[in-house]
């Protein structure tokens, strides 16, 4: 199978593609996070991710401003396209936030598929510390499955907690995953299977599917990250 990355609006883009064709969804879609409040969510990633005074080192990304309600509104819209392309017994991880993980969870149900735990990214103590608070150096990746999930799969047994630090040469967008996290997460797909990232981002998911022997498809609506992607994926 052909691995491609399209560039558009995914809500548009996944009605294209064949149903029953992918072996995993694996994808960070935008969180629409950030803040305590509702004001607090409508502002640009820049503001609401980056620290202050820090000038930004990535572009803006779009997606991130809806309110709670359209944003679950919009993450079962594009799940249930999703759940149409998968095969059944196929996997599905999603990455979110503290903030964002009752919807997502609630979402992944929504949208058909079976919810089976939480996973945790232990970003380490590189992250920002406060006093008197516990540090935010976890992330997580909620996962479940479109019906059964056969025990027989070809996939390894895999962490519950995936330890990795952000490093800067790797961060190709404001809210990028490592690398060598992604090369972790992918491996719940089957051997050799076809992985589906509707929100490509720069590329990492892509580059960590292809760099563990899957074929992949993304999309991603930025032109900006759509390059970065193509520009990564050609030194592979």
């Amino acid at each position: 199978m052909k691995n491609q990355l399209l560039q558009g609006d995914a809500l548009k883009l996944l009605p294209t593609l064949d149903a029953g064709s992918f072996d995993a969804l694996i994808t960070d879609p935008p969180y629409a996070s950030g803040g305590v409040h509702a004001s607090d969510r409508r502002r640009a990633p820049s503001v609401k991710y980056m620290q202050g005074g820090t000038p930004p080192l990535h572009a803006e990304f779009a997606g991130d401003e809806r309110d709670q309600r359209s944003h679950l509104r919009w993450m079962v819209l594009w799940l249930s396209e999703c759940s149409r392309l998968l095969k059944e017994g196929a996997p599905v991880c999603l990455f979110s936030d503290w903030r964002q993980l009752p919807l997502t969870t609630d979402a992944l149900q929504a949208a058909g598929f079976t919810w089976r735990g939480v996973a945790v990214w232990d970003k380490t103590e590189g992250v920002r510390p406060q006093l008197g608070r516990f540090r935010s150096q976890a992330e997580y990746i909620v996962w479940g499955s479109k019906g059964a999930m056969p025990l027989a799969r070809r996939a390894p047994i895999l962490p519950g907690v995936i330890r990795a630090k952000v490093r800067k040469d790797d961060k190709l967008h404001m809210t990028g995953k490592p690398t060598e996290l992604m090369r972790q997460v992918v491996r719940i797909c089957e051997e050799g299977g076809r992985i589906l990232d509707p929100f490509a981002g720069s590329g990492t998911t892509l580059v960590a599917a292809q760099l563990e022997g899957y074929s992949w498809t993304g999309c991603e609506l930025t032109q900006h990250y759509a390059d970065v992607t193509r520009e990564r994926l050609s030194t592979l």
